[in-house]
């Protein structure tokens, strides 16, 4: 394997381990940074982002992408917090929250498939409608919650101690595990990267894009209303007004582990590894004083240089 080729493979491992790197030695104490604490604090700050960059890299080697994120993750908290709140058990309040997402998600893909909706403006127009309507189910205020085990979900010390880390970041690693064998492994998986690759040889092929969009944005948008779930339990309560711009460190995760914007290529553990470096990156921040105003120039400056890797591994590939 040649330089280009293992730079191409694992680069995303190498930008993890390089951010853990200047991080631990600009706070000047690597042994705070990378204590067993910290380490539980940024896994678990990681479940919510890690969670929905499993959809997003689904939605992205498709062709496509979900802007609305960010107000899913709002709106399928909030749901879950009111159930929780006027008594409903905590199954039913968590299950609620997952079809929440799976609603918004295929009428996402409705927009996309029957309304001829590109992408980009479907679920940004998504974008607002979901934060309204987490504002209207909320009352415009936080829903506080009774004590359940959904508040367990993302806390930083688990109450069973060999559990280690939160139950949050277990269920996304289980996750991310299951949905690896099943985009590589499976027919649906090599439909959606068909689908991404080339929609009109893919249904020449027999395959049905609008079919496959609609299951891809729906199972996306469940992974997306478990985020929210997550994030609610990490808070103890409902906000309507969360995750305002998490769709940016969802997209920034995907790309940065190797998903192309162009569709057709990504994976679900370069986007697991690009979480975490978002992850890293936002507490060494925080470690480091530094205001969000510099944390956010840096993801945005990060998604750029990520889909200008990716441009130019397109343009290798198509010359080589």
């Amino acid at each position: 394997m040649n330089l280009r080729a293992f730079v191409s493979r694992f680069g995303y491992l190498i930008g993890l381990i390089a951010v853990i790197a200047i991080f631990a030695v600009l706070t000047g104490a690597p042994e705070r940074y990378l204590s067993p604490h910290n380490l539980r604090v940024i896994f678990a700050q990681t479940v919510t982002v890690a969670i929905s960059a499993i959809g997003m890299t689904m939605i992205v080697v498709s062709g496509g992408i979900d802007l609305s994120v960010g107000s899913t993750i709002a709106l399928s908290g909030v749901v879950t917090a009111v159930g929780l709140r006027d008594g409903w058990s905590p199954m039913l309040a968590v299950m609620m929250g997952l079809v929440t997402g799976a609603i918004v998600g295929v009428v996402n893909a409705l927009s996309i498939t029957r309304l001829k909706v590109i992408p980009f403006i479907a679920t940004l127009g998504m974008l607002g409608a979901a934060r309204g309507a987490a504002k209207w189910m909320g009352d415009e205020k936080t829903v506080d919650i009774p004590a359940t085990w959904v508040n367990e979900i993302a806390v930083t010390v688990p109450i069973v101690p060999w559990l280690v880390f939160a139950p949050g970041v277990w269920i996304a690693a289980i996750l991310a595990v299951v949905t690896a064998v099943v985009l590589r492994r499976t027919v649906f998986g090599r439909h959606l990267f068909a689908v991404g690759s080339n929609e009109a040889a893919a249904r020449s092929c027999g395959i049905s894009p609008e079919r496959m969009k609609m299951w891809i944005y729906g199972i996306a948008g469940v992974f997306f209303g478990l985020s929210g779930v997550a994030q609610m339990s990490r808070l103890r309560q409902g906000d309507p007004t969360v995750a305002i711009g998490t769709e940016l460190d969802v997209i920034a995760a995907v790309v940065i582990g190797g998903a192309s914007l162009s569709g057709g290529e990504g994976s679900i553990g370069g986007a697991m590894v690009g979480a975490l470096i978002m992850a890293f990156l936002r507490n060494g921040s925080q470690q480091m004083g530094w205001p969000t105003y510099v944390q956010e120039t840096m993801i945005g400056v990060i998604i750029v240089l990520a889909v200008a890797v990716d441009r130019v591994r397109a343009r290798a590939r198509a010359q080589g």
